[in-house]
């Protein structure tokens, strides 16, 4: 299970050099709109889905998924995951960066083996040395990597190294992933190649995990995500169901009248997003888009 849902969320960063006390009191008090960063957020997102936040840099999206991640904590209401509230940063969660993040000193398959052992001492699964070998070994195959298994971060290529940390997260078997722009820092074809890397293992994997994947590439959005949300000045502007089945061509899907129309939305709230609303979606609308499809 993996059910993600978020309940009136507000973020604002907070002066440390305002007196804890002091802080306390304003936490108590509220802040006002000009000081969330995240504002009333309200979203379901389902067991299984891949959803993609999109939109303008400094819209808040990289700050949502570290609350997500548990690395910062809501000023306002809660996260939680299958019901259970989220306050702290955990192996329940696998976030995968645009920087790789990978131990410089480890090797593909130790930085593997690592997290897999990492998730099995918290999570309680109690896996033998020879077990956490064979999953990291079998996720390096499936992202292509097993003839590198042996190479230091340094000795792989950007792409390769991003291969290694989705390896990495999916090996680790937590119920969320987060992504946080993981292509963004690639060239044009080595992002083709692990966007269509990633497609063949949602669909591959016998039990979906659900993601959430921030991205600025609105191709790479349609392509991947089951549901895209567009995010501007902290609230969730608008939602798109994506609706075409797995696997998608990448060389057909985009001629689809499905693809283009939700480009072509998508890129108007991008060119506008400036003279965007700052009123979120209806809570109805959020919700309801969450929930049963």
């Amino acid at each position: 299970m993996g059910e993600l849902v978020l309940d009136n969320v507000c973020f604002a960063y907070e002066d440390d050099n305002i007196p804890k006390h002091l802080r306390k009191r304003h936490r108590e008090q509220g802040f006002t709109d000009d000081e969330l960063v995240l504002k009333h957020l309200n979203l379901i997102v389902r067991d299984g889905e891949f959803l993609c936040l999109v939109g303008h840099s400094g819209c808040g999206k990289t700050t949502l998924l570290q609350n997500l991640a548990g690395l910062l904590r809501p000023v306002a209401g809660t996260i939680a995951i299958d019901n259970k509230p989220l306050n702290r940063p955990g192996l329940d969660r696998a976030v995968v960066f645009q920087n790789y993040a990978l131990f410089p000193w480890l090797t593909a398959l130790k930085n593997v083996e690592f997290g897999v052992r990492q998730a099995s001492v918290e999570l309680g699964r109690n896996l033998s040395k020879q077990q956490i070998r064979d999953i990291s070994q079998e996720y390096l195959v499936k992202v292509n990597m097993e003839k590198a298994q042996d190479l230091h971060p340094y000795q792989l290529s950007g792409g390769m190294q991003q291969r290694v940390a989705i390896a990495r997260a999916l090996a680790m078997d937590a119920e969320i992933l987060l992504f946080d722009e993981p292509f963004g820092a690639l060239d044009v074809k080595t992002r083709r190649e692990l966007q269509a890397i990633m497609e063949n293992l949602w669909i591959r994997e016998e039990i979906r995990k659900t993601a959430v994947f921030i991205t600025h590439d609105i191709d790479e959005a349609i392509f991947l995500a089951d549901r895209i949300i567009f995010m501007t000045n902290g609230v969730f502007h608008q939602s798109f169901e994506v609706g075409a089945e797995r696997p998608r061509d990448p060389e057909t899907y985009p001629g689809s009248p499905e693809y283009k129309r939700i480009k072509a939305d998508l890129l108007e709230l991008f060119y506008n997003a400036k003279e965007a609303s700052h009123e979120p979606m209806e809570c109805e609308q959020v919700w309801e888009s969450g929930v049963g499809r």
